[in-house]
């Protein structure tokens, strides 16, 4: 049997080398040879075997250890062949996948900020450091909290500086982000100190031009409580134009009038284009104005239930595109709501 058995086993890896050999096989061509030859079903199996329990023991050894070479050797082939063809398969697949990396990739447009939103958010993070909070304001106010609780009753010439877009006889677009401080003075008669910041769209009748905008940003800052001097308002604008326009910067205000506040005062800062020295865009000057400040008006106070003796505080408003005119340099208002991608597009974050 054992003589059998090797022409056998010779005829069967002579098949197995000549399956392995061929090119047209493939991986599952190749696992179903194996089991042809060494399957539960197979000649191999049923002819020698099955058989094994009829032989003496050395036979039976002999034999038996034959057989396991056989399978291993054969199992050695196929396997062996699999693993080519399966390396074969996988460079053929990065070759049909393969990405040139040396191409361009495609260009991706970023969305960027609009550089009203980034001063916004540049003098939001400056007061925070100074521990005040951020509010909302009406946009469409009663007169009373737009005129009259901000010491301008009803006739007083200094309605004359802020011409309105009224909705009825009592409420108009707001003229001013101020109508927030009347709000917040009139609820904080018991939450003191008060220290917020209101910022959002402020409306008047103004004709469009460079300088001009019929609806702009204002933001508007208000410090509330006992003690509160000139000198408090002083500090603040210094540490706000520092912050804003650079170390370097000084301020310089300058004696005006309005109807909220007393004293009241413009203020300046050197000139962001020459650094002071003087040129065309500050007239020689060196100075550039920013915005409107002053104590709040003891009118005011009394007018939002605060007794002025006692209660003392500030305030100022800051044009969001003013500051963006001087900080980017943009000579026209009206670039901000054209919606002139060119322009916009300066701004992009990446």
């Amino acid at each position: 049997m054992l003589e059998q058995f090797n022409k056998h086993a010779e005829d069967i890896l002579n098949k197995i080398k000549v399956a392995c050999a061929d090119p047209n096989n493939t991986i599952d061509d190749l696992q179903q040879i194996f089991n042809k030859y060494f399957g539960v079903n197979s000649e191999l199996k049923q002819k020698y075997t099955t058989k094994l329990k009829e032989l003496n023991p050395e036979e039976k050894k002999i034999l038996g250890q034959a057989i396991n070479s056989l399978t291993k050797e054969s199992e050695s082939l196929i396997k062996e062949r699999q693993k080519f063809l399966e390396e074969q398969k996988f460079l053929l697949s990065l070759e049909k996948e393969k990405i040139d990396i040396t191409l361009e990739a495609k260009k991706m447009n970023h969305g960027s900020i609009h550089p009203i939103n980034l001063v916004l958010y540049k003098i939001h993070d400056i007061f925070k450091q100074l521990g005040y909070t951020v509010i909302d304001g009406k946009e469409v106010e009663t007169d009373l909290f737009n005129f009259e609780k901000l010491n301008i009753p009803k006739g007083h010439p200094a309605r004359e500086m802020q011409d309105s877009f009224f909705i009825d006889e009592e409420n108009l677009l707001r003229t001013h982000c101020t109508n927030a401080t009347a709000h917040v003075l009139t609820e904080a008669k018991k939450n003191m100190p008060v220290r917020v910041v209101s910022t959002g769209n402020v409306y008047r009748k103004d004709d469009d031009d460079a300088t001009h905008s019929h609806q702009f940003t204002q933001i508007d800052v208000v410090n509330l409580g006992q003690g509160i001097t000139l000198a408090n308002l002083k500090w603040t604008l210094e540490f706000f134009a520092k912050e804003m326009f650079g170390e370097k910067t000084q301020i310089r205000m300058r004696p005006s009038f309005f109807p909220f506040t007393e004293p009241s005062m413009e203020v300046d800062v050197t000139c962001v284009h020459c650094k002071g020295r003087g040129c065309a865009i500050c007239k020689k000057t060196g100075w550039i104005e920013i915005l409107g400040a002053g104590m709040l008006h003891p009118n005011v106070l009394e007018l939002c239930g605060h007794d002025s003796k006692v209660i003392q505080g500030f305030a100022f408003g800051i044009g969001a595109e003013r500051i963006a005119m001087l900080k980017y340099h943009v000579s026209d208002i009206r670039y901000f709501y054209n919606n002139d991608i060119r322009f916009l597009k300066q701004f992009k974050k990446f």
